[in-house]
């Protein structure tokens, strides 16, 4: 079979099995295969491809169309121009945690270059390493309650050279970060546990740690919003990747807890995502 018939005929697979984007993952899936960049494969539709690629290829479809991430096939994930490894010890990555690094980068009052800052629940480690990339004066903590999660992190902050700028721990929220913070940004569980039946296939591959934080969704953001003053040096920023509903009651608790210049952005389907506040 040619390269052009492989897309075709692992298009028609993934789309029956329910696959979003079917062509754009085989795409994906074949070049990691072929070890080229996904658009050269247009400049070789007309390659016989020999079994020594179809075998893995076929392994490789069959495991995305039961729902496994196509992240995890590939091993690897891009966010904010960096490419992160990325498996099962942590959550995939989303494109609203990156939004919220870039909000993070576009805010030009933010003033942070030379700060302290905290990334809580860092998981992979791509929004502490995004900022040691973007702010080469920072001092970086990044913490973690899952193990596997902090080596998954020490490993990418390995591969992106950063190794020396930022600090894993394992924590409870705030519980082992020492200090005060400039910043504390945080992207942590906001799915609800009754939630579980009707997420999607490749997100209960996340850790559940990763995910579900209570009943209610929203537990350990409140507890991370208690904990916050504690933490935050004046003026400093506590900035928050929330679930969809949740802003709501989230703002009031800030209130609540004496924050100020509390404000919040919507994310890239108009949802109310990132909340931002100030302590101090």
């Amino acid at each position: 079979m040619t390269v052009l018939e492989v897309l075709q005929a692992t298009t028609g697979y993934l789309k029956k099995h329910h696959i979003e984007n079917p062509r754009l993952n085989a795409e994906h899936l074949l070049a990691h295969v072929l070890r080229r960049e996904r658009l050269d494969l247009y400049l070789e539709f007309e390659r016989v491809l020999t079994e020594w690629a179809l075998a893995p290829l076929r392994d490789l479809v069959k495991r995305r169309g039961g729902g496994e991430p196509l992240q995890h096939l590939l091993g690897t994930l891009e966010f904010c121009g960096h490419v992160f490894l990325c498996d099962k010890r942590a959550m995939v990555p989303r494109p609203e945690t990156e939004q919220l690094v870039e909000l993070l980068f576009a805010d030009g009052g933010l003033r942070i270059a030379g700060s302290r800052m905290l990334d809580v629940g860092t998981g992979s480690g791509v929004i502490a390493l995004s900022l040691a990339s973007k702010f080469p004066e920072a001092e970086i903590l990044a913490v973690d309650v899952s193990d596997d999660a902090l080596a998954l992190a020490r490993e990418n902050a390995a591969k992106l050279n950063l190794r020396d700028r930022v600090r894993f721990v394992k924590s409870n929220l705030l519980e082992n970060a020492e200090g005060t913070f400039d910043l504390i940004v945080a992207n942590l569980p906001y799915v609800s546990t009754q939630d579980r039946r009707s997420l999607a296939r490749e997100v209960l591959h996340d850790p559940a740690i990763a995910l579900f934080a209570g009943a209610l969704g929203d537990e350990l953001v409140r507890a991370l919003i208690a904990q916050g003053p504690s933490r935050l040096r004046p003026g400093g920023l506590l900035a928050l990747e929330i679930g969809i509903g949740q802003s709501e009651a989230l703002l009031s608790a800030l209130a609540e807890k004496n924050y100020r210049d509390i404000y919040s952005k919507t994310d890239y389907s108009g949802v109310t995502r990132f909340l931002f506040a100030r302590y101090g």
